[in-house]
């Protein structure tokens, strides 16, 4: 008969951990004022580590008065003791750490080739540390593209990117990124940019790292080599024929002295020549979504909020593949017909929905969710989980403002005209709605 004592073995060697009894190995980390010293035991540190198992056997590690001396600049004193409390007892706590710590720590147990925990943390940021993508996007982006190890994170930042493209191409510091990672993102038939977008991102990447002004009239040969040279690796990726006309006219072609005159040749015949078919390999990009959004006022990162105010969460989903809704569009006021009699015939007995109303002459959204059907009863519903939104700026969801029913009992009205307009404009005074949109959750 076996008996199994981890527990206990664990407790055990914690306190061998935080009492120092007979250590051989002594630890500098962190750096300058912030250097602390840490004590371990060397025969638990090489089987738990092959960083430190290769230091000991080789004999590369300084040894002094009988202990072996590691400086470690580069790992914080917090992140180190994390590290090596996994290393004796197995136990690792990441909730009370923020995402740049969780990647600095990531990066640290790589160094030290702690396999099991490489995996574990690029998980666990997948999981529940994203929202740190969008601080620094172009940093974390490169970070993570320097660690061949992190092959989890890497394919998730790309896949995130690829759905959220304005959390890197807006960023203030999307002009310092590295020309390989902008030519492997340009490579993704994935990523949700309109094509005249990546155009008009990647000329304001170039003319920052080549320190030329966006002014073609004024550029001299030394300018319009320099631009051409950058610009070589990149112009074979853009597919120039799934811009509009239009928008070739005066954001492509006046850029001609930079691009490669066949090119430019076949665009033109392209547009102007009836039934011209492209000359190109490339086919449109095709965003990898769970669903394809079909909305004029909405984009697909609104989705992830409406989610998490569905669900009450206090964070927005950030995987969106793990929404667990499927958002189809039934009313669309332009669409469809500005009027009572179209809005019930589309959206009555159909289940939860979401409306969406844009504000007329503004960026401005509004909406509600009624998890209830629609209907022409002419009485009040009662529900605890509808709710009214407020974007300011509908193409920023930082400035989104929700509020939850407070009265259950009078939460929804059925009835035959259209309520919405009736409590927008008691709602948020006498407004005009432009164009509204009802979308159905299954």
């Amino acid at each position: 008969m076996s008996s199994k004592f981890w527990a206990e073995l664990s407790n055990d060697y914690e306190k061998l951990f935080e009492t120092e009894i007979g250590y051989d190995v002594i630890i500098y980390a962190g750096e300058e004022q912030y250097v602390k010293e840490i004590h371990a035991h060397s025969n638990i540190l090489s089987i738990r580590s092959q960083y430190f198992r290769s230091a000991f056997s080789n004999e590369w590690a300084e040894k002094k008065d009988g202990k072996f001396i590691f400086k470690k600049p580069n790992i914080s004193p917090q992140l180190f003791n994390i590290i090596l409390r996994f290393i004796y007892c197995g136990n690792i706590e990441l909730k009370n750490l923020q995402g740049p710590d969780v990647l600095k720590l990531l990066i640290a147990v790589d160094e030290l080739n702690i396999h099991p925990l490489v995996s574990h943390i690029q998980e666990f940021l997948i999981e529940h540390q994203t929202e740190f993508l969008y601080q620094n996007p172009t940093g974390i982006l490169e970070t993570v593209y320097q660690h061949e190890t992190f092959t989890d994170l890497w394919n998730f930042c790309l896949e995130k990117i690829c759905e959220e493209p304005k959390v890197l191409f807006d960023s203030d510091k999307f002009i310092d990124l590295k020309a390989p990672l902008l030519e492997l993102l340009l490579k993704r038939d994935d990523l949700n940019m309109k094509e005249i977008e990546i155009w008009e991102n990647l000329l304001k990447w170039c003319f920052s790292q080549q320190n030329v002004k966006d002014e073609p009239s004024k550029w001299n040969k030394e300018d319009i080599t320099k631009i051409e040279r950058a610009l070589y690796r990149f112009i074979p990726l853009i597919r120039f024929y799934d811009i509009e006309p239009t928008d070739f006219f005066y954001k492509v072609y006046c850029y001609k002295d930079i691009l490669p005159q066949d090119l430019i040749h076949n665009l033109l015949e392209f547009h102007i020549v009836p039934n011209m078919k492209p000359k190109t390999n490339l086919t449109p990009r095709k965003p990898n979504f769970k669903y394809q959004l079909d909305s004029t006022l909405i984009e697909s990162n609104h989705i992830s909020i409406f989610a998490s105010w569905i669900d009450k969460m206090d964070f927005s989903y950030n995987n969106r593949k793990k929404i667990p809704y499927d958002f189809k569009l039934l009313y669309r006021s332009n669409q469809d017909g500005n009027n009572t009699l179209s809005f019930h015939k589309n959206c009555d007995n159909k289940g939860a929905t979401i409306w969406i109303a844009k504000i007329k002459n503004s960026t401005q959204l509004i909406g509600g969710y009624n998890p209830l059907d629609w209907d022409q009863s002419n009485t009040w519903k009662s529900t605890a989980d509808s709710f009214l939104f407020n974007f300011t700026n509908g193409r920023d969801i930082s400035t989104a403002k929700r509020s939850y029913v407070n009265m259950q009992n009078l939460a929804v009205l059925g009835m035959d005209q259209l309520w919405v307009i009736y409590s927008v404009i008691n709602m948020f005074g006498l407004i005009i709605i432009m164009i509204m949109e009802v979308v159905t959750l299954k």
